[in-house]
């Protein structure tokens, strides 16, 4: 039940305050001003003459960082995302998230951060990149809570395309519950009522100290932000190229949601990855072995992903 619970509440649900500052990453430090504080980044740039396209990369939620890492789990799997697209001429730019690693004095109080904060600052990336004169077109990436935060940004700041990758495909609560339904019934029990409340637009005063790291009340108010949002309805306001990327052994998101999305937007490609796990590393259907791959940094990405990222990236005009 440890390994099951650790996930739910890293990669499904935020997770602000115990966020660390990640090792220095390669590459050339970038940064972008907000109100609450300034946004840390990483660019990779190949060095080629002429413009070259470049992918904006958004993390999951949780206390991820710009590498795809978080205080208990280091798999790099965004970080060699970014590698794998520079050894292809592509530029990249992967950043923490206010409240997370070297971003975490941007946060401000964990009771007043709401999920479009999160969608603002990476609209202001998006800008901040399409006036860089280096770039010839910007793409943006969106890893599991970040594809619905992407779809929200390439609207605002008008990017070129958009790529989702092990992007939920119903609103959070809806993924939220199917997981918790898989959980021990003391757990589901425990937390479902308050899941419903939450939805409702509700806070729960008194949470089980059991559930506090998913729902502790300084969270919930971006909890309520966060549901409101029905990452169909969103992506059908795109017009830009979209690429949607599941994996086959997904554990957080099933391959019924990249079909939801699918539907959502009929025109968009469509790729899914064998043996990939949530974390984008090549794994098995041994759950033992793919929970293993979340912290194991050394570990391949699985072959078929950059294939179909890379060609996504030079086909859009």
């Amino acid at each position: 039940m440890k390994n099951r619970l650790l996930l739910l509440a890293f990669l499904v649900l935020g997770h602000f305050a115990q966020a660390q500052t990640p090792a220095p990453s390669s590459g050339e430090a970038t940064e972008l001003k907000t109100e609450k504080g300034t946004l840390k980044g990483t660019l990779l740039l190949p060095a080629t003459k002429g413009k070259v396209p470049v992918v904006l990369l958004i993390s999951g939620s949780g206390p991820t960082d710009r590498d795809g890492n978080n205080p208990v789990m280091k798999n790099n799997s965004l970080k060699m995302v970014a590698e794998e697209l520079y050894a292809q001429g592509i530029a990249s730019v992967r950043y923490d998230k206010r409240g997370i690693a070297q971003s975490k004095d941007a946060a401000g109080s964990e009771f007043d951060m709401r999920f479009d904060h999160f969608a603002q600052d990476a609209a202001a990336w998006v800008q901040q990149l399409k006036k860089d004169p280096r770039f010839s077109k910007v793409i943006v990436l969106g890893h599991s809570e970040g594809s619905l935060l992407g779809m929200l940004a390439v609207r605002q700041a008008k990017a070129d395309g958009f790529i989702s990758l092990a992007g939920p495909g119903q609103s959070a609560d809806e993924v939220i519950r199917q997981q918790l339904l898989a959980q021990p019934p003391m757990v589901a029990d425990a937390a479902l009522p308050i899941l419903d409340q939450l939805v409702q637009g509700k806070a729960v005063p008194e949470v089980n100290p059991m559930l506090a790291s998913l729902f502790r009340p300084s969270i919930q108010p971006y909890l309520i932000s966060w549901f409101k949002y029905d990452p169909q309805a969103e992506l059908r306001k795109l017009t830009v190229p979209v690429l949607l990327v599941q994996g086959k052994e997904d554990l957080q998101v099933s391959g019924r949601e990249i079909q939801l999305l699918a539907a959502a937007a009929p025109k968009a490609k469509l790729e899914e990855i064998d043996r990939m796990n949530h974390v984008l590393k090549e794994t098995s259907a041994d759950r033992s072995a793919n929970i293993a791959a979340y912290s194991n940094p050394t570990l391949p990405l699985a072959p078929a992903l950059m294939p179909a990222l890379v060609s996504f990236v030079k086909s859009v005009k």
